[in-house]
């Protein structure tokens, strides 16, 4: 598995209110990544601008930054989408928006189409801040599938650039792998019993996906194991909101489809509503 999922990083550049602070959060990952951060400007080619860029990144000299800016006309999205393919970007910042006069964010339309069609990770920031705001507590999904094991392995790699000194993997279980209907005491207590069964068989096999990460990843950091039996995407969301998770870990979908979206799966409920800032591994 592999322990340096980061080798580039890719920013697209609007010049918004919030663009000081997007560009302050790509630069201070892409130091912790150690890797080099591509800012990505939708219109022609402009030295006025380029320096304008420079100077708010000035204070990253110390830290060898190493950046290019990359300008290319078009669609928003495709011109993303290229030049993210074209550098070979492995890791992809994207801004959520907060809804009008409520706590909640949500993924922009455009946004939430290169979510969809990207090859590479994506992270999505629900509030981007000039000063560092520690990531202390990572919620990483433990659920079985072919992905997981690189995902958790991977958040362990990024729990450890960011000084982070929590990781949560939960375990989300589909209700009905219960297969006991409960319609009196008697059922009741059966299905508790087949629930804790299926609660040890989910911790033992995170376990083991654990037992091969390098233990400079693993050490000093509090694991902790949370089965929970909901829907998918829904659970997880939720689970990161209460518990005030600094940062949400997902497998990125194998495939986003007109089907996928009439019958949302894990990562379209993420997108209906952003617990925390959310990273989506390829």
């Amino acid at each position: 598995m592999s322990l340096k999922p980061f080798k580039s990083i890719g920013i697209g550049v609007a010049y918004s209110p919030n663009l000081k602070a997007n560009l302050f959060e790509a630069a201070r990952l892409s130091v912790f990544f150690e890797a080099k951060l591509f800012l990505i400007h939708v219109g022609d080619p402009s030295e006025e601008k380029t320096n304008m860029l420079s100077i708010i990144l000035k204070s990253f000299e110390k830290d060898n930054l190493d950046f290019e800016v990359v300008f290319k006309t078009g669609d928003p999205v495709n011109v993303i989408l290229s030049i993210s393919e074209d550098k070979k970007i492995d890791l992809l910042i994207l801004g959520a928006v907060r809804r009008e006069r409520i706590l909640k964010y949500y993924v922009g339309s455009i946004a939430r189409k290169i979510t969809r069609r990207a090859k590479c990770s994506i992270l999505l920031l629900i509030k981007p801040s000039v000063e560092r705001l520690p990531c202390q507590h990572i919620v990483v999904n433990g659920l079985k599938d072919p992905k997981t094991e690189q995902t958790i392995t991977s958040a362990f790699y990024v729990a450890k650039q960011l000084k982070s000194s929590k990781i949560t993997i939960v375990e989300e279980i589909e209700q009905d792998e219960i297969h006991v209907k409960v319609d009196d005491d008697k059922s009741l207590r059966r299905a508790n019993i087949v629930k804790e069964r299926i609660k040890l068989r989910e911790n033992s096999r995170v376990k083991e996906i654990i037992s091969h990460i390098p233990k400079a990843f693993t050490e000093n950091k509090t694991i902790k194991l949370q089965p929970i039996f909901g829907k998918r995407g829904y659970s997880i969301g939720h689970y990161a909101q209460i518990s005030r998770a600094d940062l949400l870990i997902m497998n990125g979908p194998s495939k986003m489809t007109f089907w996928d979206r009439l019958f949302p799966h894990d990562i379209e409920h993420i997108l209906t509503e952003l617990p925390t800032d959310v990273l989506i591994l390829q």
